[in-house]
């Protein structure tokens, strides 16, 4: 089954369980062991070249990618591969370039690339995915750990002001956030949108909005997440945040308030909009195909709203002060 970041199905208690099982291999400097992290597939060097980030503008968890790749400045080192916005149950397509078929690994389907190296492949086709050029075949779809890596074991090739993504001062204390803010947020929205029951619903939504009014108390003070720079943290929030009230806010019956209507998270939010690497790789006409014509288990129609205005990311947002 294709999907954006993992396949999920439902607990007995109506409860969204999100399959977080990915291919384990990593990409690491010289193919050592890597700085941080578990050790539980092979490790592969990172050669300039040598592979392709295979990603939708579409989904949230692989924008994720696409915006570190480009604040790292990877554009040089890992080539990107992007698949349209809608997709069939086998896999997310490259229905945007030229013949529908990706230019460099040649395939029409993701798939393909998954079945390059696992035959016998049987979990859900997922985007963001690295994919070794030569072979063809997958390398890794474990998200989280893609955009760590490409920080921590590509430094020899970003751009000499590439930001420090992972500060050490801060690190554990942002472990401890960006936990939050996936179980609650990024993951919260789906726990509310794919609920098969009344209460599981409610438990999400109750958690989401505790976590959301935590986060706008968090940046009253303080330009990012974690205090003055932009780290990994802010990344990971921020593609939840483009997506709000586009989709999560009806798609997905998170309807407390919009987004616009919580004065710091709004102005956080277009403060990294109008940052070089977020805005320009937030693409809402693909986000609103792929969530209202795909996920017709909740939209039937496939309908898909015109709104909301996208030029209100563009507004001043005064964030500077902090």
């Amino acid at each position: 089954m294709a999907s954006d970041s993992g396949s999920g199905g439902y607990l007995t208690s109506g409860e969204y369980d999100r399959d977080m099982t990915y291919i384990p291999d990593r990409i690491t400097r010289d193919g050592r062991r890597p700085e941080h992290g578990p050790v539980e597939g092979e490790l592969w060097p990172a050669e300039p070249g040598r592979y392709r980030l295979v990603a939708a503008k579409a989904c949230p968890w692989a924008t994720r990618s696409i915006i570190v790749r480009q604040l790292l400045g990877l554009e040089d080192v890992i080539s990107l591969g992007l698949c349209g916005p809608t997709h069939d149950e086998r896999s997310w397509t490259f229905d945007l370039d030229p013949g529908g078929r990706d230019p460099v690994l040649g395939i029409e389907r993701l798939q393909q690339a998954y079945l390059a190296r696992f035959p016998d492949y049987q979990r859900g086709i997922t985007v963001p995915a690295v994919v070794d050029v030569a072979s063809g075949g997958v390398v890794t779809n474990d998200f989280p750990w893609i955009t760590h890596d490409l920080f921590f074991e590509w430094r020899d090739h970003h751009r000499p002001d590439a930001p420090d993504l992972w500060p050490d001062d801060v690190r554990e204390e942002m472990e401890e956030v960006m936990e939050r803010v996936f179980t609650d947020v990024n993951n919260g929205v789906y726990q509310c949108g794919f609920a098969g029951a009344q209460d599981a619903y409610e438990e999400a939504y109750d958690r989401l909005w505790a976590a959301m009014d935590w986060l706008e108390e968090r940046l009253t003070d303080r330009r990012y997440l974690m205090g003055e720079s932009i780290t990994e943290a802010d990344v990971r929030l921020f593609t939840t945040l483009a997506r709000f009230d586009a989709v999560y806010h009806g798609h997905f019956k998170c309807n407390r308030n919009k987004l616009t209507e919580m004065p710091a998270l709004w102005g956080y939010a277009r403060d990294l909009f109008q940052t070089p690497a977020f805005g320009d790789n937030t693409d809402f006409d693909q986000i609103k195909a792929h969530y209202y014509v795909v996920q017709d288990d909740i939209n039937p129609s496939q309908v898909v709203p015109q709104g909301p205005d996208d030029e209100v990311w563009l507004t001043p947002h005064g964030r500077e002060r902090l």
